[in-house]
């Protein structure tokens, strides 16, 4: 289905013209992110040069886009900004909040009862103030984006963090927390910071079982989970013209799992086909007739270390099957080197669940190339040795796959389909015996791969790979498998060998998709009425943060020193608290479970200074906010990686955190942080983390001055009356600066429609 067209003849019709002013500014070619950053500048002269990983720019994306869990909170900061209507395109979709259990039908059925009153929010709100709205099993928010609303050279922002997965449309997708969504709905611009550029050079072709997904899987062991933080990575080459256009999505929603703000790929023939088959052959038509502005100028391919910042090359004909993990996305390993990994590791060799699908992997090509080795599986009479999920990424793509019969290949040999939403992937997964927290292994064709993340029990050894390799593990039972090279044994006793997959990259027969899942909102939403119950424990009206008092921050305590790795999985969990996505004081109570405290190891213990004893993290900082005392918090490296959610600085700021002080942050925590008016500050040494103890009292100093590039003054008064001295690096502009003060984004928001109401 082809949406706001208009809004894609807009874009398309001044593109040409933007780009040749920023190419004579220039003086010289341009790549295509160049060209379509600067063609949505909020300065349509085109007149400033931006230093890359310097410039502070302001950005009019295209549209904006919300998944249930985030949507709750961007949503009830929506309604505090003054507005009647998005200024720009938005939808919302149903994916999150499902939990998987027994199979689609029913864990459906189940979420529409228990998440009723937030579906009916969610609904509501988008009727009144003219969202999409995406109701729950439509699909995956990525997978719907990917098949109704990406566009190559467009520019979108969601409330998740893979997002980048329209970069396999041509499209600049970046996940944001909620706070930048609303600034946009607001009709305000969207400030980023003029990312650098890494290359991806691919040559050659994939075959056998090499898939899309294991160039994101070698890229990710080649640039680290932060290696491609402030930066976009742009895929080039002959062989990114060989990669079906849903197998792009997947190299670019895993962007995220290195820290990148977004990725993409040039148009060509892979996106045409692929939008004319999901019904927007117009689009296409399009985007043929300014294909010169949708890929890099000749002049980049011809010498494109003269263009990025990093250049990496990846040969796909020599690329083999990966799997990574466990507990982190970027361990990744050739298959040919896993099996002596898994011995040498001693990690649990029996595999106990195969899960595929996430909006990584559920396309109709993942499912096609899977269904193969299920088809083949039958045919030479093997069984499965562990048990199967699967988890389409939409109701288009679960109708086609069950009319083309794929569904009934995996139910064959004993999987079980979930529901089109994101299930197991987020932690929202009853997983039978769970609880046991045996050490134990998974494999899934997911994305991320945490501690915990999957279904809580911080012993499951979860390892990310194809679907298609995902399928053969299961079939073999045991992590040491290898399908490229080892024979099963099978219910005749013969020794067989599976042959490699074979898929289609689109239907032949179409696309296809019966049920109504998507509720235009109402044209004049004035009439609508947004109602929640004050006695509810998952939604609650926001209060305002309050503002800087203007004077420096004195007197604060230390709340929590995290020790190493701390995701935002980790500051505010996911899975059974995803229902209180909506209600900030509720999800306050998981403020920190999950970190591990530097002074004793421990995860969820603190110490509470008022007491002198130990006690859960939330229970702390609560009594520190009930005692009027302001907190801080210290991280280590990439504090914040993972996930998108704003919950993890919402929480902070409302137990009273006034200051986050780190070795280094992930880029969307750091914005995120600053938006709620919590102070983000960086180590200028590293090693002063270390001066930072447990019974320290903290001031904050320099911030009447406070001044874009100037540092500010951490003094830690330590319990024995010694104090140490030290600077603080941030990376506030004067605009940031300004919502520091104002004590939220949001609240200058705000003020400033107001001050036009006024008018």
């Amino acid at each position: 289905m082809a949406f706001d067209i208009d809004i894609i003849e807009s874009v398309y019709s001044k593109m040409g013209e933007r780009i040749e002013a920023a190419r004579k500014l220039l003086g010289r070619p341009l790549t295509l992110t160049e060209k379509i950053l600067y063609a949505h500048l909020n300065d349509p002269v085109c007149a400033k040069v931006y230093e890359r990983g310097a410039s502070y720019v302001d950005f009019l994306p295209d549209r904006v886009a919300m998944q249930d869990a985030t949507a709750q909170m961007a949503l009830l900061q929506f309604m505090m900004a003054g507005r009647d209507r998005t200024a720009v395109p938005a939808t919302v979709h149903c994916d999150h909040l499902v939990l998987a259990k027994v199979n689609a039908e029913e864990d459906l059925e189940k979420a529409n009862v228990t998440n009723r009153e937030v579906y009916d929010f969610l609904a509501s709100v988008s009727n009144k103030y003219g969202i999409g709205f995406w109701k729950p099993g439509a699909g995956i928010i990525h997978q719907v984006l990917f098949e109704n609303y990406a566009f190559p050279g467009g520019m979108m922002i969601g409330t998740d963090s893979h997002t980048p997965n329209a970069g396999g449309l041509g499209m600049i997708a970046v996940g944001v927390g909620g706070a930048d969504v609303v600034d946009v709905m607001a009709g305000m611009v969207w400030e980023l910071k003029m990312p650098k550029l890494i290359g991806i050079r691919l040559t050659g072709r994939l075959s056998g079982w090499v898939s899309a997904k294991d160039v994101i899987l070698t890229i990710a062991g080649i640039l680290t989970v932060k290696g491609g933080t402030g930066c976009i990575v742009e895929y080039f080459g002959e062989g990114a013209h060989e990669i079906s256009c849903t197998g792009k999505g997947t190299i670019c929603n895993m962007g995220a799992e290195i820290g990148a703000t977004t990725s993409l790929f040039e148009y060509d023939s892979k996106m045409k086909e692929y939008l004319e088959a999901t019904g927007r052959s117009e689009i296409a038509d399009m985007a043929d007739k300014i294909a010169e502005h949708l890929r890099s100028d000749d002049g980049v391919h011809q010498k494109p270390e003269e263009f990025y910042d990093q250049i990496v090359d990846i040969n796909l004909s020599e690329l083999e099957p990966h799997i990574n993990g466990p507990f982190t996305p970027d361990l990744s390993w050739p298959i040919s080197k896993f099996t002596r990994a898994v011995k040498e590791q001693n990690w649990p060799e029996k595999l106990e669940v195969g899960l595929i699908g996430s909006c990584t992997n559920s396309s109709y090509e993942d499912m096609s190339r899977s269904a193969s080795v299920a088809r083949e599986a039958q045919l030479k009479n093997l069984k499965s040795k562990a048990a199967l999920t699967i988890t389409p990424g939409s109701e288009q793509v679960r109708f086609t796959a069950e009319r083309d019969g794929f569904l009934e290949d995996f139910q064959k040999i004993g999987g079980v389909v979930l529901a089109n939403t994101c299930g197991p992937c987020i932690g929202q997964w009853q997983r039978d015996n769970a609880g046991l927290k045996k050490p134990n292994s998974i494999i899934t064709s997911f994305n991320r791969n945490f501690k915990k993340r999957n279904d809580g029990n911080p012993n499951t050894y979860a390892f990310v790979a194809s679907p298609e390799i995902v399928t053969a593990m299961v079939l073999g039972g045991r992590l040491s498998f290898n399908p490229l090279l080892d024979t099963l044994i099978n219910e005749d006793g013969k020794e067989v060998k599976l042959g490699e997959p074979k898929g289609e990259e689109l239907p032949v027969n179409g696309f296809a998709i019966k049920k109504s899942v998507y509720v235009p909102p109402a044209e004049d939403g004035h009439k609508v009425e947004v109602t929640i119950d004050p006695h509810s424990k998952r939604l609650q009206l926001l209060t305002p943060f309050p503002a800087w008092d203007g004077n420096d921050l004195l007197g604060l305590r230390l709340f929590f020193k995290a020790k190493g790795k701390c995701t935002t999985d980790h500051i505010s969990m996911a899975g059974y608290w995803l229902m209180y996505r909506g209600h900030l004081d509720s999800i306050s109570q998981n403020l920190m479970m999950g970190a591990v405290n530097c002074f004793n190891g421990e995860v969820n213990l603190v110490k509470n200074v008022l007491t002198g004893k130990y006690d859960e993290a939330p229970k702390v900082a609560r009594e520190y906010k009930n005692a009027g005392i302001g907190s801080v918090i210290c991280g280590d490296e990439n504090y914040g990686e993972g996930s998108s959610r704003e919950h993890a600085a919402m929480e902070p700021r409302y137990l009273g955190v006034r200051t986050v002080i780190v070795r280094s942050f992930a880029r969307i925590h750091e914005t995120n942080l600053k938006k709620q008016g919590i102070l983000a500050l960086t180590f200028a040494d590293p090693q002063d983390y270390e001066k930072v103890l447990e019974d320290d009292t903290i001031d904050i100093l320099g911030l009447k001055n406070f001044t874009p590039g100037v540092p500010l003054t951490v003094r830690l008064i330590h319990s024995d009356k010694n104090t140490d001295e030290f600077p603080a690096n941030h990376t506030y502009n004067q605009s940031q600066i300004e919502w520091f003060k104002a004590g939220s984004a949001l609240n200058l928001i705000r003020k400033q429609a107001e001050g036009c109401t006024n008018k």
